[in-house]
């Protein structure tokens, strides 16, 4: 159907779900009308509606600026925003704002409201500097400080963190400085891979683990007949495959166990023990083939039963929604419901649950409520963690949109975040590591 056919209609829905959408639907509504956008054409149609969750909507000028179009209700996350959003424009530190800067790019309300311009932002740049710490974990009773923040329950030191990664290497990418840092400070530190991650194995690399296994069996002499059987299938499954078709149950386990063994090394790296790994292998995943199952009560009991089990005094979950097949989307609601199963449990009070990004994109700055500064030496043990990942480097199976390795997007952000806290006016770092606290709040997913 082409653009005049749908032009004709009476009526018009555009439907769109998730981050990955933002952009286009900006260029759809408020950019220019162009053939290179098809959709900008509904801009003209006088009965198109466009139906968005919030992640789709989040690069509209009514929610990335919504003071520039309506009389907002200025609430300390508006607030927070508006300021860094003026002081980005402006390129001026936060501090150095000034009444003229407020009131000549739209927000005389808030001077109106809170103002001076100069209490605005000693407010603003007082709470970006209280997420600055170097103890995500909170400090131990002999490490603390006057104003130190409460909502790490510093009480309790040093805490079981439970890590959750949906596949086997977002952990690193997107918290590796984070996950060192946690288990340097003493903490018993856990990671949960939700999937096996293994269809984004290439086939030369199973075949080459393969060679090796059976290479190894052969010159130890372990099970020769069932080695040569099996190797004899591996060999003409990978061999004959044809474009599309799925792997055999065979091939699967072994593309899950390179993952497996690389989640393995890269976490040791970190300073995690290899017995505080859980390999979930969530069923949703296991189908094989790009399109998964729809998440079931199995895949949240998993999730909820290692929650019980390990009854851990934080949580982090992937809270990066871009992923091109929803793998994280769908892991992170397995997570949140398990939650909703056990939080009427006591030792639940004692536990928060922090959503971190990275592989994708990240938390904008007025988010932000715990920011953790990478030292070089950080960066370069989180780097080389990553590598650990052999089968995702040089070229991942399903890079999405982004056609840098993921060492490189994980780096370049929070290389960013450290770059955007020094340009508002605060201390200077080689990289930031940034966090959300989960309220409660379902509505992004």
């Amino acid at each position: 159907m082409g653009v005049g056919s749908i032009l004709s209609s009476n009526e018009i829905f555009i439907i769109a779900y998730g981050e990955h959408k933002a952009e286009i639907v900006a260029a759809a509504v408020e950019g220019e009308i162009t053939p290179s956008v098809s959709a900008s054409f509904l801009q003209e149609h006088p009965r198109c509606k466009f139906m968005l969750d919030i992640s789709a909507a989040q690069s509209l000028t009514r929610f990335r600026c919504p003071w520039l179009v309506e009389q907002i209700q200025w609430t300390d996350l508006l607030t927070r925003k508006a300021v860094i959003w003026l002081a980005r424009k402006l390129d001026k530190p936060i501090l150095k704002l000034t009444e003229e800067d407020y009131n000549e790019e739209g927000l005389q309300d808030l001077l109106t409201e809170h103002g001076p311009a100069y209490d605005i932002n000693v407010q603003v740049f007082r709470r970006l500097q209280r997420t600055i710490t170097g103890w995500p974990g909170g400090k131990p009773a002999d490490r603390k400080q006057p104003g130190d923040v409460a909502r790490l329950h510093d009480d309790i030191f040093p805490k079981r963190i439970l890590i959750f990664s949906p596949h086997p290497d977002d952990d690193v990418i997107s918290m590796g400085g984070t996950l060192i840092r946690l288990a340097k400070q003493g903490h018993e530190v856990h990671v949960a891979y939700q999937t096996s991650g293994n269809i984004a194995v290439f086939d030369d690399d199973a075949l080459r683990f393969c060679d090796f296994m059976s290479s190894f069996n052969r010159t130890f002499g372990v099970a020769p007949e069932q080695t040569e059987k099996l190797d004899t299938h591996i060999e003409e499954s990978l061999r004959n495959k044809k474009p599309g078709e799925v792997d055999s149950p065979e091939v699967q386990v072994i593309k899950g166990l390179i993952r497996k063994g690389e989640a393995k090394a890269a976490t040791r790296l970190c300073g995690v023990p290899e017995e505080q790994l859980h390999f979930l292998d969530l069923p949703f995943y296991e189908t094989g083939t790009i399109k998964k199952k729809p998440l079931g009560d199995e895949d949240i009991q998993i999730v909820a039963q290692l929650l019980e089990e390990l009854k851990p005094h934080q949580i982090y979950a992937a809270g990066d929604l871009r992923d091109p097949h929803g793998t994280h989307r769908t892991c992170l609601t397995a997570i949140l419901q398990a939650v909703r199963k056990i939080e009427e449990q006591s030792w639940f009070e004692q536990c928060s649950v922090w959503l971190y990004r990275g592989a994708w994109h990240e938390w904008e700055p007025h988010e932000i409520e715990i920011a953790v500064p990478l030292s070089p030496g950080e960066v370069d043990l989180k780097r080389n963690a990553i590598f650990k990942h052999e089968s995702q480097k040089d070229r991942a199976v399903y890079p999405g949109h982004d056609a840098r390795e993921f060492w490189q997007r994980a780096e370049d952000r929070n290389a960013g975040t450290a770059r955007l806290y020094d340009a508002l006016g605060l201390a200077e770092y080689e990289a930031i590591e940034g966090f959300v606290r989960w309220d409660g709040d379902e509505t992004f997913l």
